[in-house]
């Protein structure tokens, strides 16, 4: 049950969001012009090339779906479990997540391809790390569900049904999360170009750090 979710996996659930949204963002503009947060348009692209027989376009398109499926299996094989809870490694996944991401940006600095099969993974072991909590998927580089779930709730409403609230509003935190945070990286991007990618890096760090210090504090002082 979302009532069970503690303050601080909504409070992380936006911080993840908003990176998301930055390194999408710096991904779109970068010089490879590449999505890297969810593989939906990728592999569309990877559909066209292969009809095309665009053998350079179906490597790295298809590099790009297997990075993201890499990150996805790290972070299985790190945290070992689906269900979201307190004292799980999470930290320890956000830090290889924020490494992840900056040596995507030293690459991308270079003009390397590889650059984006880093950030990719980064956002498929972030987007894993989020799993699912008593039921209720919580995604956080990319927003087909939450902007689904937000239309299904209100369609809901008009028709007088009930709304599970606190869905809708872990939803739309999400959205406005991953929003703020593309706002922040395209402002970054204008003023450092593909370096503005190590500020998502550093924040990551910074989410692992605050994370890690907060879930030793709580087995130090349980409620």
């Amino acid at each position: 049950m979302l009532n069970k979710l503690g303050h601080w996996a909504w409070i992380g659930g936006a911080a993840l969001a908003g990176i998301a949204g930055m390194v999408n963002a710096i991904g779109f503009l970068s010089f490879s012009h590449q999505a890297v947060t969810h593989l939906t348009g990728t592999t569309s692209l990877l559909s066209i090339a292969i009809f095309e027989l665009n053998m350079e376009a179906m490597l790295h398109l298809g590099c790009v779906i297997f990075a993201f499926f890499l990150g996805a299996a790290l972070s299985g094989f790190i945290i070992q479990r689906q269900t979201l809870k307190l004292g799980r490694r999470y930290g320890g996944a956000l830090a290889i997540e924020g490494l992840l991401l900056g040596i995507a940006a030293v690459l991308m600095h270079g003009h390397h391809d590889a650059g984006s099969y880093f950030a990719s993974a980064a956002c498929g072991l972030q987007n894993a790390m989020a799993s699912t909590y008593s039921g209720t998927i919580l995604r956080t580089t990319h927003l087909t569900g939450m902007v689904t779930d937000i239309g299904s709730s209100v369609g809901h409403a008009l028709r007088g049904l009930e709304v599970d609230h606190l869905r809708l509003r872990l939803c739309v935190l999400v959205f406005i999360g991953f929003t703020v945070g593309g706002v922040g990286g395209t402002a970054l991007f204008r003023v450092h170009e593909s370096d503005a990618l190590f500020y998502p890096a550093g924040l990551t760090l910074l989410v692992a750090i605050a994370y890690t210090s907060y879930a030793h504090y709580r087995r130090l002082r349980p409620i």
